[in-house]
């Protein structure tokens, strides 16, 4: 799939949004993950570029099992040691993924996006989303603080109504609540956790965007379901 070339971002007040720097980054690991939703990401190719809205992280956190950096620095992980804001891309099963690094050993995995300017047009799955992007092992280290081939855009607009639900495709830790989604979002990977349609926001609680909802819905009886699927092995 090729790359276009295409204006850059603007908001309504006709300002750039601002470049996420390494402050950003240099903030403990879960909450990074859920304010990443919605920011944009774009890679350039020469004088082309892709972009694509955060949709959907997953959060890698000190003391892992399920973390890369979990048993300390190997040749494949030292990206993850890296100054916050590093990208740390790796290979499983023949797929690229990319993570941002937080803390040292910590990082963030971009599981999915939707194209920045066409609607509709999803990436779901880190390794689709590392396809769409042009994403490769050669980027492995890149800091997204700075130069051009990547840089990541602060979200405009209202924080999303995020869900938190445990992580997929891991063997280890894999009950943790570090998933992180945009409700009622269709380009959010599968399966989607309980709670992520929009029918099923609860009036009666924030679901983590900084801010309640109220509805005059009757309240619902919490459901006995939400295992999740059988995960494959390891991230």
């Amino acid at each position: 799939m090729g790359f276009r070339c295409v204006t850059g971002a603007r908001s309504s007040s006709g300002s750039r949004p601002r470049r996420l720097d390494r402050r950003f980054f240099d903030r403990p690991t879960v909450r990074v993950a859920r304010e990443l939703l919605g920011t944009v990401v774009t890679v350039r190719r020469g004088r082309r570029r892709r972009s694509v809205r955060l949709v959907e992280t997953e959060a890698y956190v000190a003391r892992d099992p399920a973390n890369h950096a979990y048993r300390g620095r190997t040749r494949r992980n030292r990206s993850m040691f890296g100054p916050p804001g590093t990208l740390y891309v790796y290979r499983i099963h023949q797929v690229v993924c990319a993570n941002l690094v937080t803390r040292a050993g910590q990082a963030v995995l971009l599981r999915a996006g939707v194209d920045a300017r066409r609607e509709g047009v999803r990436a779901s799955g880190p390794g689709r989303l590392c396809r769409y992007l042009g994403l490769t092992l050669k980027d492995d280290h890149l800091d997204a603080t700075r130069g051009r081939r990547l840089e990541i855009l602060r979200r405009e607009g209202p924080a999303p109504s995020v869900v938190a639900a445990p992580r997929i495709g891991i063997r280890h830790a894999a009950d943790r609540p570090l998933r992180f989604v945009i409700r009622g979002e269709p380009a959010v990977s599968t399966p989607r956790p309980p709670g992520w349609a929009l029918s099923d926001a609860s009036p009666s609680r924030s679901p983590g965007d900084g801010g309640s909802r109220r509805s005059r819905t009757r309240r619902r009886r919490p459901s006995a379901g939400g295992r999740s699927a059988a995960r494959s092995a390891g991230r």
